[in-house]
């Protein structure tokens, strides 16, 4: 697991928390985050941590409630869950995890989508959950350039904007970058191979509007169809508003 770039958000999450859930859509980057704070932070008790994604092949014959049950009898005292909105009855079963393990502390990734106040089991009360979004232009700045630019406050901003500006203009210039932050940014999969940006970030759209829609929020096939049309039309609605008013301001 590369530790080059770590986003800044694994210093903001609890993780001394019974109970975490991170939640985002696919892509932007929730399971590495999760195996880069056990190198960074656990990997001298290995042995006591346990990472499973539960869309394995494994769970359709297992259950995790047994899983857990052998790995805390042998001195498990971490457990990562991956992919848990693939796993049926995932919130039964990490409820009952919880209750009875206080001592084992348990960490969960799932859609965007997912559903923690309406969920079978009600978990709005013992889970902590965070949204993790995709990466902002200054976490765009430290992986393309390899700078460290810190994370200023709006207070700080207000007071300081001038040396704020003045430094980050002696390392780069910004606006070099923004546009390809803006088209090609959001996403660390574009890391992985740039010219697949696209095909890949149309992967991850039509995943969840023809799996985790259905899925998670239970919207018929029928209505997939008519939101691929809708987000076909979007942009062209946009474009179409920005010729206008370039038109009209001209």
């Amino acid at each position: 697991m590369n530790m080059d770039f770590v986003r800044s958000c694994i210093s903001d999450f609890d993780w001394d928390t019974q109970l975490i859930g991170i939640r985002g859509p696919r892509g932007i980057g929730k399971t590495t985050l999760m195996l880069q704070y056990i190198k960074q932070n656990l990997s001298k008790e290995l042995n006591t941590v346990l990472y499973v994604s539960l869309d394995d092949i494994w769970f359709s014959d297992n259950r995790l409630v047994m899983l857990v049950d052998q790995f805390v009898k042998h001195g498990g005292k971490y457990l990562f869950l991956d992919e848990v909105h693939k796993y049926p009855d995932w919130s039964i079963e990490i409820k009952n995890i919880y209750d009875d393990y206080p001592e084992l502390k348990v960490v969960f990734t799932g859609s965007s989508l997912l559903e923690i106040l309406n969920s079978r089991a009600d978990l709005s009360r013992r889970a902590v959950m965070y949204e993790m979004q995709g990466l902002s232009f200054r976490e765009y700045l430290n992986l393309v350039t390899g700078t460290d630019f810190q994370i200023y406050t709006l207070k700080d901003i207000l007071s300081n904007h001038l040396e704020i500006s003045q430094n980050i203009l002696k390392e780069i210039k910004p606006l070099k970058y923004f546009e390809k932050y803006l088209t090609k940014g959001y996403y660390p999969i574009f890391k992985e191979n740039n010219r697949l940006y696209y095909t890949q970030l149309q992967e991850v759209v039509n995943t969840i509007l023809e799996v985790e829609l259905p899925l998670l929020r239970k919207i018929q096939p029928a209505y997939v169809v008519k939101l691929k049309q809708l987000l076909y039309i979007i942009p062209k609605f946009r474009t179409t508003n920005f010729w206008l008013a370039d038109l009209f301001y001209k």
